[in-house]
């Protein structure tokens, strides 16, 4: 720390020592001017193999190729299996599972309160903060980026783009964001958007340190792409690539193209030599490689498992960072194992600023010594996982990690060196190692279990929003489905569970409940027309009809408070309860029920305090 603080304050003299020269008499202030910023770009489900310059010979990647050129690689480099737990280590440094975070909905996908954000760091150490693109770690107050220490941002709801908790009727094209927390209709292509809308923030903070996270949806499904993106690959057989994969493609085409847009923008603010530039993914690959019917198409660098898997293809991803004045500028694979828990240390070192005040203990560590060549973390063990379950399992979907060294589930011992595939379990060969590894995810899981009973609470009568939105995409089921997307709402998918929420005072309250989202419009029992391929070019597949449900009664039962229903008419927009509620954690359930008596999860409760 003391060396790059040493960097910084010689650089931040030589800045003053020349404005003094210059003909305007103003004097930058050192401390400002001396901190780099730093832009951290991630992709959504782009795997390891989905970059030209890593090994894939169809995939069109021109600007992060030419980025990996004078960028360090890590290139045994992991992450969780999916996206939302990802994001939570990024963000904190801590392992998913310790955060609250260990599922993708459900109601497990919402940072902890205490939990404290890269975007906090930034934000406690002067930076501008900004955040573009896909959160996933609750669209509620005090979930939400801007309750995280982004004082800037422009994202859409959920985990994708057409997830339950986002704008109605959003296709990626054209579609209604979330700016600072308010709706605002937006013109283009999602991707371009969220680029735009970082470069606007740029441009605006050019002369003062910023953060920048541009997180991107795409190439998440539905995989919904520009023509002219499809069209790149559209003319390869369908051996070479099947038709989704080409879409897929085609969407990191796309990202790739704003890359090289946001570098060239850095240039021409002069701010690209003291800027932090990081590239990086969430997960494994969702569609770049297809390995079906013994037939195989596009390209998993040789790893097995694609998203959401345990094994390498699940949760091995690029990383590449550049920093012109901090003197990374050359191609140089850094091979040691390396996770997104590192980040933030990494980052709080290299801007010479302070980890966030009154964080909990971190699991990651500084990759700085690792940058300057000198492998102080060449014998860790890490553990990732997938558990996408209301109670996590121990061992489920695990994979303990040591240099090339992984224990998958307990029972699978590979090292790397010699099945980059993974298809030799040599655990009988090698017990001493197996034991060992196990003994660390022991350790670990002790760690990381400590509060998988505390339940994470939305909170009911807040001044920060009131009222709230609760969607179905949050839900608590022990078992049936979260109707965690659009589609799901238009198909009128059956849901079971309940909300967890935190009355914060105790008085009258209304309940409003809603089958579609209050800007829709749409009455309960409505049907709404879909939208097709031939209508919106560009869309994977159609999206569905929504179709009347005949729901004749709604019902609402607050637990251990109260239980009431009241009838659905004809035209109803909402079914509407005014109740009083005691202050307290409690579990919410809401729903409506057909002409047959089946019930189903209300999608939509809209929750005011009187």
């Amino acid at each position: 720390m003391n060396f790059i603080k040493t960097k910084l304050l010689l650089l931040g003299s030589f800045i003053v020592i020349n404005s003094c020269n210059s003909t305007k008499q103003t004097e930058p202030k050192t401390e400002i001017i001396s901190k780099p910023n730093v832009i951290l770009v991630i992709a959504d489900d782009q795997g390891y193999g989905d970059v030209g310059v890593l090994g894939n010979t169809i995939i069109k990647t021109p600007n992060i190729d030419d980025f990996h050129k004078e960028s360090y690689h890590l290139t045994n480099f992991h992450v969780g299996p999916t996206c939302a737990p990802t994001r939570s280590g990024l963000m904190t440094g801590r392992y998913a599972n310790s955060t609250g975070v260990w599922h993708t909905v459900g109601g497990w996908s919402l940072l902890r309160e205490n939990e404290k954000t890269m975007a906090n760091m930034f934000a406690e150490a002067g930076y501008k903060t900004g955040g573009f693109g896909k959160w996933h770690l609750g669209d509620n107050y005090p979930f939400r980026p801007e309750n995280r220490g982004f004082q800037e941002t422009v994202m859409h709801g959920g985990g994708g783009v057409q997830q339950t908790p986002d704008y109605w009727n959003n296709t990626y094209f054209n579609d209604t964001y979330f700016h600072n927390g308010k709706p605002q209709k937006y013109q283009g292509y999602c991707t371009d958007v969220f680029f735009n809308e970082a470069i606007n923030f740029i441009k605006k903070n050019k002369d003062k340190p910023f953060f920048c996270y541009i997180a991107t949806n795409a190439p998440h499904s539905p995989y919904n792409v520009p023509i002219e993106y499809y069209n790149i690959y559209k003319d390869l057989g369908d051996d070479i690539l099947a038709d989704t994969q080409k879409r897929f493609y085609g969407m990191i085409t796309n990202i790739d193209d704003n890359f090289g847009k946001l570098r060239n923008k850095l240039k021409e603010l002069k701010v690209a030599d003291n800027t932090i530039l990081i590239f990086m993914t969430d997960n494994g690959t969702s569609a770049g490689y297809y390995s079906k019917k013994g037939k195989t198409t596009g390209f998993n660098a040789n790893m097995r498992g694609t998203k959401g898997s345990e094994y390498e293809g699940g949760h091995r991803v690029p990383f590449f960072i550049h920093w012109k004045n901090g003197k990374i500028t050359t191609s140089k694979d850094i091979h040691t194992l390396t996770a997104q828990l590192d980040i933030m240390p990494t980052l709080a070192e290299l801007c010479g600023i302070d980890l966030p005040k009154n964080h909990q203990p971190i699991d990651g560590q500084s990759l700085v010594p690792i940058l300057k060549g000198k492998d102080t973390l060449k014998n860790r063990m890490l553990v990732t996982d997938s558990q996408r379950v209301q109670h996590p399992k121990k061992w489920k979907n695990s994979a303990v990690m040591q240099g090339d060294w992984r224990l998958v589930n307990g029972k699978e011992l590979y090292n790397l060196t010699q099945d980059k595939g993974q298809k030799n379990n040599i655990s009988a060969e090698y017990p001493e190692k197996t034991n060992e590894m196990k003994a660390f995810y022991e350790n670990w899981w002790t760690q990381v279990s400590k509060d998988f009973d505390k339940e994470v609470y939305f909170k009911i009568g807040s001044e920060m929003e009131n009222p709230i939105t609760l969607t179905a995409h949050d839900m608590h089921a022990e078992s049936g489905a979260y109707p965690w997307n659009q589609i799901y709402i238009r198909k009128g998918t059956i849901g079971t569970g309940y909300w967890s929420v935190d009355i914060l005072k105790t008085g009258k309250y209304e309940v409003s409940l809603r089958r579609y989202p209050l800007e829709s419009n749409l009455a309960i029992n409505a049907t709404t027309p879909a939208i097709t391929k031939e209508q919106l070019q560009g869309l994977e597949k159609d999206i569905p009809e929504g179709k009347n449900l005949n729901y004749v009664k709604a019902t609402i039962e607050f637990k251990n408070q109260l239980k009431l229903e009241k009838d659905v008419h004809l035209n109803d927009l909402s079914t509407t309860f005014t109740v009083s509620l005691k202050a307290g954690k409690t579990k919410f359930l809401a729903n409506f029920l057909d002409n047959k008596n089946v019930p189903n999860s209300v999608y939509y409760a809209y929750i005011k305090k009187i």
